[in-house]
């Protein structure tokens, strides 16, 4: 592990003085490369050299433990300068666990209606509304590619593209059933339901990952309605593409042209598909680990919303945060940070295992 880490910081000082000579800084996408790298080394650094720096101190501890004036001063710093010797040991192994190479990918989020009816299909309302906020935080770019409206405001389900910077690795820990106890609107005794909806976070993939065959496709065009607006109502815009050896339906109707639309739905097809060939691959590595925080198996709950004592469970780590509505409003960080750190643990201990 040092060697790595030795090895990391002499290409962090490598980079840092590239970056200033004047040819490097002409050649921007070259540059820009550096940067980037550098960004992505420097948390591994700085911690690195935090943990130099303690043993230094524990070297110096330890020259003063023959003074009988000092030794016992010295021996309680070190025991201090040990302890956080080890924790910084262990936050150094969790930085050197390789990223998840999808974690750059755009996304495509798929929000549905579960158990409960109405109430279901307006919590899933409220959790398209929630992942709007998200990446509107983190300064993620949204698309709404298709949604169906239910009479008192709901949605049965919904689909959005959501891109920019690690928009997989901000959303991947969604993927699952959400769960929600409070009083419906439709309740006119007070009595609190318990209603879900579904959401898959589906990264996107590229051309040359998914294969299409034109024949095992069946396209059909219809009138949209719904977010559009009226004026996709005029013509046959909407396209609803089935993939035959599968069954997997994929609609959209958000643009006003039928080809745009078939264009959109297409891509996502191909992110289903390879979401399925993913799964497929997780299901065949599952004898030695089962991670539902990686996972994010759909049929499994992974989050209940309890409004009527105002906090939110992750029941993947346990996790509680207090104030539903703040959670609701896109404030997810500290989930996705606290799944973000359990799942490299995990992967770190699978590694260690090995």
């Amino acid at each position: 592990m040092f060697d790595k880490l030795e090895a990391i910081r002499d290409r962090y000082m490598e980079l840092g003085e590239a970056v200033a000579q004047p040819e490097v800084i002409q050649d921007f996408p070259r540059y820009q490369a550096y940067l980037k790298e550098i960004s992505g080394l420097e948390p591994i650094v700085r911690k690195y050299d935090e943990y130099l720096s303690v043993g230094k101190h524990m070297e110096d501890a330890r020259l003063l433990l023959g003074d009988p004036d000092l030794a016992a001063e010295a021996e309680a710093e070190i025991r201090e300068l040990t302890e956080r010797s080890s924790s910084l040991e262990e936050e150094l192994k969790l930085l050197l666990v390789p990223p998840d190479p999808l974690d750059t990918r755009n996304v495509f989020l798929e929000i549905r209606a579960g158990v409960g009816g109405e109430e279901a299909a307006l919590f899933a309302s409220d959790l398209m509304r929630m992942y709007l906020k998200y990446a509107d935080r983190n300064h993620l770019r949204t698309e709404l590619l298709s949604a169906s409206d239910t009479d008192l405001g709901g949605i049965s389900e919904a689909v959005l593209m959501v891109s920019g910077e690690n928009a997989y690795a901000l959303l991947k820990y969604e993927s699952g059933t959400h769960c929600v106890k409070r009083v419906p609107v439709t309740e006119s005794g007070g009595r609190i339901h318990t209603s879900t909806a579904t959401v898959a976070v589906l990264p996107e993939a590229e051309e040359v990952e998914v294969e299409i065959n034109p024949s095992d496709l069946r396209i059909d065009v219809y009138h949209a309605s719904g977010h559009g607006g009226q004026g996709v109502n005029t013509t046959d815009s909407a396209v609803r593409i089935t993939h035959l050896p599968t069954g997997t339906v994929v609609t959209c109707q958000d643009e006003r042209s039928q080809l745009e639309n078939k264009n959109k739905a297409l891509k996502v097809l191909r992110s289903r598909l390879y979401d399925r060939s993913l799964a497929e691959q997780e299901k065949q590595q599952a004898a030695s680990r089962r991670s539902l925080i990686k996972n994010g198996d759909r049929s499994e709950k992974i989050r209940t919303y309890y409004f009527n004592h105002d906090y939110v469970v992750d029941h993947r780590i346990g996790m509680t945060v207090n104030r539903t509505a703040n959670v609701l409003n896109g404030d997810l960080s500290v989930l996705t940070e606290a799944l973000r750190l359990a799942d490299k643990t995990e992967r770190l201990h699978d590694s260690e295992r090995k």
